[in-house]
């Protein structure tokens, strides 16, 4: 099935539902994916009363349909009404959460391709407010995961605006970001970091 952004540009593979790339051996995440891994976790946190986090739905309007059966319905070509902003929101301890989650195969670079202009004006528009916005990036074949504030995501976003480097390094993620350990249940606690990082005085 072609989806395709307004305007009529084709959308290539889904950010977070891509081919599953194989992992290193971790009995809590084998063969999942970041948005199935959030998502489980979000239903922890939402059936336990932590925080009301969920996937943000994506408006889509169908414009072709075959019927190779009386009883079925294939869509064949969709468009995307609008442009998406982040991945997920909600609330947690008051505070409005935005984050958008975003998968590599790079073991040594976040390429910044993965995000789009809009995503970041969102973000930044978010932290005006007073939210607290982030993301979550996931090196898919070391089986790594962190948490990035989104301050210094747009601060290298800029920085590639103007000639720079079109990626973030891994070791800059490292340094800056916040290494969500892979788990159970939650498979990825990061309201544990947000709770470290925005909360604590």
């Amino acid at each position: 099935m072609a989806f395709k952004y307004p305007g009529g540009k084709e959308y290539r593979g889904n950010r977070l539902n891509a081919a599953r790339q194989p992992m290193a051996a971790d009995y809590a995440n084998r063969g999942m994916t970041l948005e199935e891994d959030l998502n489980a976790t979000n239903e922890y946190y939402r059936e336990r009363g932590i925080a009301v986090i969920h996937k943000k739905p994506t408006p889509v309007q169908i414009v072709r349909v075959d019927y190779p059966k009386r009883s079925a319905a294939v869509i064949k070509e969709a468009y995307f009404r609008q442009a998406s902003t982040t991945d997920y929101n909600g609330v947690y301890r008051g505070k409005y959460i935005d984050f958008e989650a975003k998968e590599t195969k790079n073991k040594t670079a976040f390429p910044l391709k993965n995000f789009h202009a809009h995503q970041i004006r969102h973000m930044a528009q978010v932290m005006a407010h007073g939210g607290i916005c982030f993301a979550i990036l996931r090196f898919s074949l070391l089986n790594e995961t962190y948490l990035l504030d989104a301050s210094h995501l747009i601060a290298r976003w800029n920085e590639q605006e103007a000639g720079g480097r079109k990626s973030i390094p891994k070791r800059e993620i490292e340094q800056y970001g916040h290494y969500i350990p892979l788990g159970y249940q939650p498979r990825i606690d990061y309201i544990s970091v947000v709770e470290k990082v925005y909360f604590t005085v």
